[in-house]
């Protein structure tokens, strides 16, 4: 081998070894890159979980009831109206009083008192109302205690702290402790969550109010969206002409896509409400706006989805004598669904995260009742989550976080179910 042969393997080498190492430095960068997000991603959710699992248990108190008629229906009457009049906040206050009959004092009795949440009393009202005949009676009931006491059961206030560094001062700490040596004081599933609206009072809050709007916003959206994009999807792939008309139009669907969301809240506040006149606050309001927000990413998924079918599959039906409609409903649309239905539930996932465009159209409100339908006022799963998190109460952080907790298990089981589906459905050519 002469010299300039070895040279220039000498300089190959070289060159294949700069190669190398730079794939190789691509690939752990790449490696890093990947690990970093995966990190980030973890951290994240490692901070939600740890914030809010503790909401899904909350303490309950054990109180001996004594149900007397004396003070929930001194005339024997049980009618509705005569029931709801009884004094059932003092009926469970004098049951935690025989609790602890040393505390005597007006001012201590009441301190004692505050221990059990408002909404015992509702409980207790509830219990007698579903049942009179339990009037007269004795019952142990499990009673939501208070915000307070929850959070010194949970660990969240620091009982080393000097008295007046804390809102719970050192006689009710000795009363809870009390209540736990006795088994009064424990910690249960927190159905209030899942069963109650919006409420005040962290104990009481719930989020099925939220849970219930955000449904009815993604039924009138889905019934609105999906079948609109398809047809527009359809139409432009299919049927529309190639002009400059054609042109402009996808122009504005692809610029729809990255409009930011805040614009369809205000699209929506000025057409549907202030000019439609249609309720305020309301998940037809929202699905409404919802529907123009998720059209743009429906029609360009749907369309994706129908080009992608291969042209033979077109060709071979028109050969074969179908019609043009024939072609696109019983060949073209059943192959391309599977594409379809995953853009659309990607689209309906990113419309039930959405909370810029529904404070717009006052979908930020208080709301307690639970929504029965479309038309009433209501608050969304997002939104609930904004207004607990602007809420002072320390107790409201872990319902917070619970919250985030659901509606992005919510959101991974609708990116889930796209995934499952296409798996399921996908065919390759």
């Amino acid at each position: 081998m002469n010299e300039d042969s070895r040279t220039a393997r000498q300089l190959m080498e070289a060159g294949l070894r700069r190669r190398y190492r730079r794939e190789r430095r691509f690939r752990v960068l790449g490696m890093l890159a990947v690990s970093v997000g995966l990190t980030f991603l973890v951290l994240f959710f490692a901070s939600i979980v740890a914030s809010g699992y503790k909401a899904f248990v909350q303490s309950q108190v054990a109180l001996d009831v004594y149900l007397d008629p004396a003070r929930i229906s001194p005339t024997g009457a049980t009618d509705a109206d005569t029931l709801a009049l009884g004094d059932y906040s003092g009926l469970v206050k004098q049951s935690l009083y025989e609790l602890f009959p040393e505390v005597s004092g007006r001012r201590d009795r009441r301190a004692l008192g505050q221990l059990v949440s408002v909404g015992a009393s509702y409980q207790l009202q509830n219990l007698v109302a579903s049942n009179p005949d339990v009037i007269g009676e004795t019952r142990r009931l499990w009673v939501p205690a208070s915000a307070d006491v929850d959070m010194v059961m949970k660990g969240n206030i620091d009982r080393s702290l000097p008295e007046e560094s804390r809102p719970v001062d050192d006689r009710e700490l000795a009363w809870i402790d009390q209540l736990i040596g006795s088994g009064r004081l424990q910690f249960q599933f927190n159905k209030a969550l899942f069963m109650n609206g919006d409420s005040r009072d962290p104990e009481l809050a719930g989020i099925r109010g939220a849970l219930m709007g955000s449904f009815y916003m993604l039924l009138v959206t889905m019934a609105l969206a999906f079948p609109v994009g398809v047809a527009a999807a359809i139409y432009l792939e299919e049927f529309a002409p190639r002009n400059r008309w054609t042109d402009l139009i996808e122009v504005n669907i692809n610029n729809l896509a990255a409009v930011p969301s805040i614009v369809f809240g205000l699209l929506g506040l000025a057409v549907f409400i202030n000019w439609a006149a249609l309720p305020r606050s309301s998940p037809l309001v929202g699905g409404l706006v919802l529907s123009l927000m998720t059209l743009p990413v429906i029609i360009i998924a749907a369309r994706a989805s129908i080009k992608a079918v291969p042209p033979s599959i077109k060709e071979a039906a028109l050969g074969l004598g179908a019609s043009k409609m024939q072609m696109v409903f019983q060949q073209v649309l059943p192959l391309a669904l599977p594409g379809i239905l995953t853009g659309t539930i990607i689209g309906m996932a990113r419309a039930l995260g959405e909370t810029a465009p529904l404070l717009m159209i006052g979908m930020v409100a208080f709301i307690v009742d639970i929504p029965q339908g479309p038309l009433e006022p209501s608050a969304a799963l997002p939104v609930q989550v904004y207004l607990w998190a602007d809420s002072p109460e320390r107790a409201f952080v872990e319902r917070t976080s619970a919250a985030i907790i659901v509606l992005l298990g919510f959101l991974l089981l609708m990116n889930l179910t796209a995934v499952l589906l296409r798996r399921r459905f996908e065919r390759s050519w």
